[in-house]
């Protein structure tokens, strides 16, 4: 008894005479997609009146680590970076021994996290071993300067006042202006992203890009429009009064330009000629007086191949406008397919918009495509929301062809079609090579094949399938 007296004693009596205090000693990292940061710091501080140091770091394979100094003197911090590379999708829980000089045991630190997908590589920038010129201790890596530059295509010459348009997760998060050397440096979060610029006398130009704080330097590069320029008459300057213009009212200058050239940019075509009676109404024009209801549920492919670039950005965009444009008694369902699929949305009313929203901002990608189990769940959850007298309808929205599983896809569109529910295909970015199946799956569903190439597309093709299938003629 009396030695396990005296072991306890020596015991606590080491862990109060501990002078190096942990900031934290467990960190978990959420969701990680495969090109997210996946490092933590830890602050190691000296509360003591003498040298301590750093002895060891005991690890699992998959952490690896980095520390700023060996020795901390008294009254002083060190960081010990850690990073985790899980090999395989799921959750992990690794477990770190930390051994300093001021303690018999060492500081145990627990990292969790779930890896959404597997990188498909096994290095990257990500999972290289860390260093600390890649993000100062403390700061949030999700977070980060931003720098974006508009160019002449031809010259290489950096254009000011180029109108500059960041979207993210189908969400417009700054629209700016480029200074006088043709830069835009403004706060980002990483994740995908899609660039839109317009700048006087050249056409448009987007791009799609992934960013984060290492890929955080984007140029757009602008053509000149061989439209002929028409010039002014002189202005008598003397006549000129100059208006300070307020920062707020600038945004929103700008922001009215950006809206002005979308809606006047020319789309990639739906069909040929629209009714004569449609064409003469307005784009936003969706009054009950001229439109039918309408049931329609989206079959979105979320399979790896969409988070190519800006794929899942034009899709979650496209679909933003069509839920502001629906009115209480239309309906919208979602199901999304990759490996398998599911509803991600019962058929709701198009008056819901915050709950319709809050699925496509959820949407990601990974998997492969199985689209004719996708087509299939789809045809059912429209039959589920069938409306009377109103327009019911499947619109598939894919990169391709229907890879997986999709042979038999044929028939339930036949079936379907006899109970008035027809499909429409929508292809984002899609290869020409693929456009021939889909025009013809579109055709077989009595729709319409519908072509997302660009941000005006996104801004108005979809609105207008819409429009045409539910017209009132």
């Amino acid at each position: 008894m009396r030695s396990l007296l005296l072991y306890v004693f020596i015991l606590v009596s080491g862990f109060l005479s501990a002078q190096i205090s942990f900031d934290k000693t467990k960190h978990d990292f959420g969701d990680l997609e495969p090109y997210s940061a996946r490092y933590v710091d830890f602050i190691l501080t000296n509360t003591g009146n003498k040298q301590e140091w750093l002895l060891s770091v005991k690890k699992p394979y998959e952490v690896v680590y980095i520390n700023s100094n060996q020795f901390i003197e008294k009254d002083s911090s060190i960081v010990l970076r850690l990073q985790v590379n899980p090999k395989e999708k799921g959750r992990f829980n690794y477990k770190v021994e930390v051994f300093t000089s001021d303690r018999n045991e060492a500081v145990e630190i627990k990292l969790t996290g779930n890896l959404s997908e597997a990188p498909e590589t096994n290095t990257n920038s990500f999972t290289a071993c860390p260093n600390f010129d890649d993000r100062p201790g403390g700061r949030d890596p999700n977070s980060f300067d931003l720098t974006v530059v508009t160019v002449d295509k031809e010259t290489r010459e950096e254009l000011s006042k180029s109108a500059v348009r960041l979207i993210q997760n189908g969400r417009v998060i700054w629209t700016k202006v480029t200074d006088r050397n043709g830069k835009i440096k403004e706060n980002a979060t990483l994740g995908l992203s899609y660039f839109y610029a317009v700048h006087e006398g050249y056409k448009p130009a987007e791009l799609g890009a992934y960013i984060n704080f290492k890929r955080n330097y984007v140029i757009l590069e602008l053509e000149r429009d061989p439209e002929p320029v028409i010039i002014e008459e002189p202005v008598d300057t003397n006549d000129v009064v100059v208006v300070e213009i307020e920062p707020e009212a600038e945004e929103i200058e700008i922001e009215i330009e950006i809206e002005e050239e979308l809606a006047q940019e020319e789309t990639t075509p739906i069909v040929e000629e629209l009714p004569p009676a449609l064409e003469e109404l307005e784009k936003d024009n969706f009054d009950d007086e001229y439109f039918k209801p309408v049931n329609v549920v989206f079959v979105l492919d979320v399979s790896s191949s969409m988070k190519q670039v800006d794929k899942l950005e034009l899709m979650k965009y496209s679909l933003y406008q069509l839920v502001d444009m629906l009115r209480s008694q239309d309906k919208i369902g979602i199901v999304t397919y990759s490996s398998n699929a599911q509803v991600m949305l019962k058929p709701t009313s198009g008056a819901d918009k915050e709950k319709i929203n809050e699925e496509v901002g959820d949407l990601k990608a990974f998997g492969f495509t199985a689209g004719g189990l996708g087509i299939k769940m789809g045809f059912k959850q429209a039959k589920r929301g069938y409306i009377e007298g109103g327009v019911n309808h499947v619109i598939v929205i894919t990169d391709g062809a229907f890879n997986r599983q999709s042979q038999d896809y044929k028939k339930y569109v036949r079936r379907y079609a006899k109970k008035g529910i027809h499909m429409s295909v929508v292809g984002i970015k899609n290869k020409s090579v693929d456009e021939e199946e889909m025009r013809e799956a579109a055709e077989l569903g009595g729709g319409h094949f519908i072509p997302i190439q660009k941000l005006s597309d996104a801004q108005q093709n979809l609105n207008q399938a819409i429009r045409l299938l539910t017209f009132r003629y």
